[in-house]
């Protein structure tokens, strides 16, 4: 028999391959969404952010901001989606290439079940394992992703019978058309399988959300005004929310898909130098007295201007409320505070000791914390960075010495304070109306926000095409660990214009104002927006 080229079987195994894995990850989501099973390339990909080098990690994330910010895109709404995005087409790749080298492998000739069982096998035991291992999963979610990868071996040797078959007495021509018809209709179903699985897996997710937030209970916002609702200083509109709405929070993380965790099985742990071991649930942790502080969150990886900072109502205990109940040794010196995710944080006694602000919390704006945002438990620590700040706490351990966290062993900045920062949200240019007919002065609102972490804002200036800096007035936070918001009345000249914003924290420091990318220790730099009038 006629060996096919080296070629032709690169290019079967490609095509084939392709129109095996799409739908069957397609069918894998369609599950995860009803049934919670493992979803292989979220697995695949969390397993690889974790191993690659923190450089390799910290270029795809400054890549993928700035891919994001460059199409327009909102990076608070979209990152994790790219995200998700990329772990599809990482697995898909690697699907690929395994299908080409099978095809290759076998050379032309018939694979029987028993070679693509093996390659199944081969592919399946240790995907398996890492689905069975990532946080939260059990034994079943590794049976499941094993079979459903042998099946896939399975039929990935059922096409590449179908294409390779022995010699026939029909005409070379009839056998072309017969195989070309098998491929398009092997491929129709693909599409249609995978169309209809990804379909269906987002709408059951979409409704899935929905009553997750329905099951929440009414939100303290709903029924209560923000501490500052009568300041004298009115937000200019489109300037962001003040107070954000659960929906648009931010959400950075180092896994793409958050951990599952039931509250009955759920319990803090607490360890280490410590003369008594404890364990909480969450209703003990509910029964302290509850502490509010209205917050603003950031991460690190914002860039100057960018949407990754927000705020809300946080409830908790505060965490120094806890420490003489379990009899910290004299030796221990931080606490290692660990997630469900496998993300870990140090953070030292004395500070705790000294703050009563860092808190546990349990419930944002009234509610219980979303599973996407660190349910059932996470910290707050004032001023840092979100990257310092574990959700999904399952354990705290008493320890000695400081050691670096998972983000500082990746070589971002040991302190992650927050920098000063301040945004233009918006310039009213739809107020020239009104004002021309009255005859009036025509004076253009522009508004935005600015922030420095616990150290708060004593002001903000603006610029106007290089001119002199002229201050701003500033709305009344809610609290001293809250942004600011911002109002500056500019008389209005015809032409383009370029607005420029600067801060000032609470302890007289201007912001930096030399440009710098946010690693490794939080962007710098003047907010500028250009606006033609």
């Amino acid at each position: 028999m006629k060996q096919p080229r080296t070629a032709s079987s690169l290019v079967k195994g490609v095509l084939l391959t392709l129109l095996l894995t799409a739908p069957l990850l397609a069918l894998m989501f369609l599950a995860r969404q009803v049934l919670g099973t493992p979803f292989v390339p979220f697995d695949v990909f969390d397993l690889v952010s974790r191993i690659l080098p923190g450089n390799v990690i910290t270029a795809g994330i400054d890549g993928m901001v700035g891919v994001l910010t460059t199409l327009g895109l909102s990076v608070r709404d979209t990152a994790k989606l790219a995200e998700q995005g990329m772990a599809v087409g990482l697995t898909l790749a690697l699907a690929i290439i395994g299908g080409a080298v099978f095809f290759l492998w076998q050379r032309g000739e018939q694979t029987g079940w028993g070679t693509g069982l093996i390659y199944g096998l081969i592919v399946g035991v240790p995907l398996a394992v890492v689905s069975a291992t990532r946080s939260g999963a059990s034994l079943t979610d590794g049976v499941w992703t094993f079979l459903a990868l042998v099946v896939w071996g399975l039929g990935l040797a059922r096409l590449q019978r179908a294409l390779v078959r022995p010699s026939a007495p029909e005409s070379a021509s009839a056998e072309r058309l017969n195989r070309r018809q098998f491929v398009v209709r092997v491929g129709g179903a693909a599409a249609l399988i995978t169309v209809a699985g990804a379909g269906v897996g987002a709408a059951l997710g979409r409704r899935n959300e929905a009553l997750a937030k329905a099951a929440e209970g009414r939100r303290w916002s709903a029924t209560n005004a923000l501490p500052n609702d009568d300041a004298a200083v009115e937000a200019v509109d489109g300037t962001r929310p003040e107070y954000t709405p659960l929906e648009q929070y931010y959400r950075i993380d180092i896994t793409l898909s958050p951990p599952a965790i039931e509250e009955a099985d759920w319990r803090l742990r607490v360890e280490g130098l410590v003369d008594t071991p404890k364990e909480y649930t969450l209703t003990e942790l509910r029964a302290y007295e509850p502490v509010h502080q209205f917050i603003t969150m950031a991460c690190i990886s914002n860039p100057v201007g960018g949407e990754l900072t927000s705020t809300t109502r946080w409830t908790g205990v505060p965490l120094r409320r806890l420490l003489d109940e379990w009899g910290l040794q004299d030796t221990a010196t931080h606490l290692r505070i660990t997630s469900a995710d496998g993300f870990f944080e140090y953070v030292a006694v004395e500070d705790i000791e000294n703050d009563e602000r860092i808190m546990l919390a349990y419930e944002w704006d009234g509610v219980p914390l979303r599973a996407r945002h660190g349910f059932p438990l996470r910290v707050y620590i004032p001023d840092l960075y979100g990257m310092k700040q574990p959700k999904w706490i399952e354990s705290i351990e008493a320890v000695d010495a400081w050691a670096p966290g998972y983000w500082v062993q990746r070589t971002w900045d040991r302190t992650a304070q927050m920098r000063a920062t301040s945004v233009i949200d918006t310039v009213r240019t739809g107020m020239m109306l009104g004002a021309a007919q009255t005859g009036e002065e025509i004076m253009i609102p522009i508004g935005g926000m600015a922030h420095a972490g616990a150290r708060g804002i004593s002001k903000v200036e603006v610029q106007v095409d290089g001119g002199d800096w002229q201050e701003a007035q500033l709305r009344e936070p809610m609290s001293d660990l809250t942004w600011v918001l911002w109002r500056f009345e500019w008389p209005f000249e015809a032409g383009e214009h370029t607005f420029t914003v600067r801060c000032t924290d609470g302890n007289g420091e201007m912001q930096l104002t030399d440009r710098r990318p946010p690693h490794p220790s939080g962007a710098t730099g003047l907010h500028r927006e250009q606006v033609m009038l």
